[in-house]
């Protein structure tokens, strides 16, 4: 506010001087309010009632007998002096007055210097500012946090333990550089942290700042880049120099593939803007030494697209991974958050961590959030296991769409579709056990079957991979044979399966025919340099076998889905019945489908006794079996 107020006073008082010199050089001159022609006084002059006139240029300056001077302009009369004097009229004449010459370059230089000022003014805003003046482009963007504002240390980063002992000696080596050097050791100058976004890549480079009490350098990649060519370059340098009157420190470098991408990939010729900069990063972290006490921080989630001489020994010679946590880590991270919201008792951490895999960090402190927010919507003082349930199925299965009105023959389609995708998850072996089906809209899905690993997995065989193409026929399967018809719900499911087959057959070398082979091409992130250039050696008639290998892959697990649902017509008409009746059933209905008995009723969920239990508007339970997350949607 002050700030603004600041700017506003500053452009009214250059308004304010702006009018004052322009009505100073204004040129109409000011002259009496008794206007008099030039024929009335020249009558006066000549009727004696003019005692003096003073002609300067073409004014004249008369004083009469009698009344006040005034002024008036001369027509150019060449008689008039002479007939002035012959009257008795004393005439004097005063010389021209010419402007100083500070006046004159002012007036001709000042639209100059305007001009010149209203570009510094602009060149700042577009620059944020700064703290160095109009022409800060080069300083460094680094905001640094010292000892006393930087709280965290390694008790607030969970779930990444290696990690932690990784970095343990760059704490030991901040704290006490000599006990290194005597042994002649050298500890790295920059360490690259590699992990999938939200696992903790920046808080850990926080925690080892706080745990060292050293000032911590934190700046974006893209703070780097500016619409300048050398600005970087200029900011890496002055970056560098900062942190060395600071030393021991560490500058952390977030999202370093910003600028740190392989060179020659840009359109430039090497002389674009990001080259410069990573060409000045890779000097500068070349030209201290160790014993300087500054360390180099960065983090990537793309360290395939690294320039090799940032990850060369010398420079980042060090790699922390950083993955994804484990089931002892997750219940570490959601310790961790649950310290910051009232838990009731009825929750578990470990039974949370179990029915989590894949999530990371940030998606944990989501899920925390999301149920203090759930816990604030029905206005309980504390969160319980409920509000955490129904946290996990918004971020794995989407929001609901309560709203949402379907026509009750979609709603019958969608309830047999969804059927099928579950009996067939049921009756093979190598898939992760259904935890909930529902047929509430979520997200931009009519359906959801959710399935809960009973574990973290790292890879899969084979047969899994087969039974999931199968599972994922089932929808359209349940809806050509129930229904008689087939509907577009079952696209995504048909991509999916597809993309599986072809991984199969082309990447992960499962088949017979063409053997232990990639012929997959790179569909990754394409940038100039790299893919472009690619060529394929794989030749028409293996791409022909390729795509009959994936179609065999295809037809042999739509047979295998379509067997085992035409076989269990009763357990599907059950399992629809259960949906269209109470939109959502759970492991325990199901398994009573599946045994062949009647579903039994859904239970509401638990509070954590700080309110009284609300009746579930569409049979939303508690879930019983808490052990991780895949949806298949519609």
């Amino acid at each position: 506010m002050n700030n603004s107020f600041s700017k506003v006073a500053v452009w009214l008082v250059i308004a304010l001087v702006l009018f004052t010199v322009f009505k100073q050089f204004d040129g109409h001159p000011v002259t009496s309010g008794d206007s008099v022609s030039y024929t009335q006084f020249m009558n006066d002059a000549r009727a004696g009632r003019i005692n003096k006139v003073d002609i300067q240029g073409d004014t004249i300056y008369v004083s009469p007998e009698s009344g006040r001077s005034y002024s008036l302009t001369s027509p150019g009369d060449l008689w008039m002096v002479p007939e002035l004097v012959k009257n008795g009229v004393q005439v004097s004449g005063k010389a021209r007055e010419e402007p100083s010459f500070l006046t004159s370059l002012f007036i001709s230089w000042f639209p100059m210097l305007l001009l010149i000022g209203v570009w510094i003014f602009f060149m700042r805003q577009m620059q944020g500012g700064g703290k160095g003046g109009a022409f800060s482009f080069g300083k460094s963007r680094a905001r640094m946090l010292d000892e006393n504002n930087n709280n965290i240390t390694f008790a607030d980063a969970a779930g990444c333990d290696e990690a932690k002992e990784d970095v343990q000696e760059l704490v030991d080596f901040l704290r006490d550089p000599t006990k290194f050097q005597r042994l002649g050791g050298r500890i790295p100058r920059g360490v690259l942290m590699v992990g999938p976004p939200g696992t903790g890549k920046t808080l850990l480079a926080k925690a080892i700042a706080g745990e060292a009490k050293v000032p911590f350098f934190s700046i974006s990649g893209s703070d780097f880049v500016e619409m300048f060519v050398g600005v970087g370059a200029a900011r890496v340098r002055d970056m560098f120099e900062n942190a060395k009157k600071q030393s021991p420190c560490i500058i952390f470098i977030d999202e370093i593939d910003a600028v740190g991408r392989q060179r020659g990939a840009g359109l430039g010729g090497g002389n674009d803007e990001r080259e410069q900069t990573l060409n000045q990063l890779l000097v500068e972290m070349d030209g201290f030494e160790t014993g300087q006490g500054v360390l180099v921080i960065a983090a990537t989630n793309r360290p395939d697209v690294l320039d090799p001489a940032l990850l060369r020994p010398g420079r980042f010679d060090r790699q922390v991974v950083v993955s994804l946590p484990d089931i002892r880590g997750r219940e570490q991270i959601l310790k961790v958050h649950m310290r910051k919201v009232p838990i009731a008792q009825n929750v578990d951490p470990n039974v949370l961590a179990r029915g989590t895999p894949g999530f990371s960090g940030a998606d944990l402190a989501n899920l925390i959030n999301e149920a203090a927010l759930f816990a604030a919507r029905r206005n309980g003082r504390t969160v319980d296991m409920s509000d955490l349930e129904k946290a996990k199925d918004k971020i794995i299965m989407g929001a609901e769409r309560r709203s949402l009105i379907m026509p009750e023959e979609e709603r019958r389609n969608t309830a047999y579709h969804e059927s099928g995708h579950a009996l067939v998850a049921r009756l093979l072996p190598k898939t992760d056990p259904v935890h909930k089906v529902t047929i509430i809209p979520r997200g931009r899905a009519l359906g959801v079957t959710m399935q809960l690993p009973e574990g973290d997995r790292y890879s899969m065989d084979k047969e899994r991979l087969l039974n999931t193409i199968a599972v994922l026929f089932g929808g359209r399967i349940a809806e050509e044979v129930f229904m008689g018809q087939m509907t577009t719900g079952a696209s995504n499911d048909f991509e999916r399966a597809t993309a599986i087959a072809r991984d199969i057959v082309t990447r992960y070398g499962m088949t017979d025919s063409l053997g232990p082979v990639v012929y997959a091409e790179n569909e990754g992130e394409v940038f100039l340099g790299r893919s472009v250039t690619k060529t394929t050696h794989v030749s028409e008639a293996t791409m022909q076998k390729v795509d009959s290998e994936i179609r065999r892959i295809i037809d042999e697990q739509y047979s295998v889905a379509r067997t085992l649902i035409e076989s269990n017509q009763d357990k599907m008409h059950a399992m629809a019945k259960a949906l269209l009746e109470w939109e959502t059933i759970d492991a325990e209905q199901i398994d009573d489908i599946m045994a062949g008995r009647p579903p039994r009723a859904p239970q509401p969920p638990s509070s954590g006794g700080d309110t009284p239990p609300q009746a579930p508007s569409a049979g939303l339970p508690a879930a019983s079996n808490d052990k991780g997350a895949a949806a298949t949607p519609v």
